[in-house]
């Protein structure tokens, strides 16, 4: 029989809440085992969640040619430039919009 970890245990060795370990369990975000209504864990369990929540270090890649540059394009702005120029107009406050029906705040 496997042995079968409370939230409790399980968050300490994690360091963190018995709350967030059964948050996550209950949004099915961390692997568990469901016996009645009370989640338990095994060490499958610790190892997979473990696993998740590893960060590993970024692997500096080596450098390689450096990329040409990119060509002038005759000044027609890209579709891209050309929406972020779009001015945004601000909405009117509510109590103008209120008085344009003729009611009273």
């Amino acid at each position: 029989m496997p042995r079968l970890y409370v939230p409790e245990e399980i968050a300490d060795v994690l360091g963190c809440s018995a709350w967030w370990v059964k948050d996550r369990a209950r949004r099915r975000l961390i692997p568990f085992t469901r016996v009645g209504r009370a989640y338990r864990f095994t060490d499958e369990h610790l190892a997979e969640i473990i696993r998740m929540h590893e960060t590993r270090p970024a692997i500096p890649r080596q450098r390689a040619e450096a990329p040409p540059a990119p060509k002038p394009s005759s000044r027609q702005p890209s579709p891209s430039s050309a929406a972020s120029t779009a001015r945004l107009r601000a909405r009117p406050p509510r109590r103008a919009r209120q008085s344009q029906f003729g009611t009273a705040a």
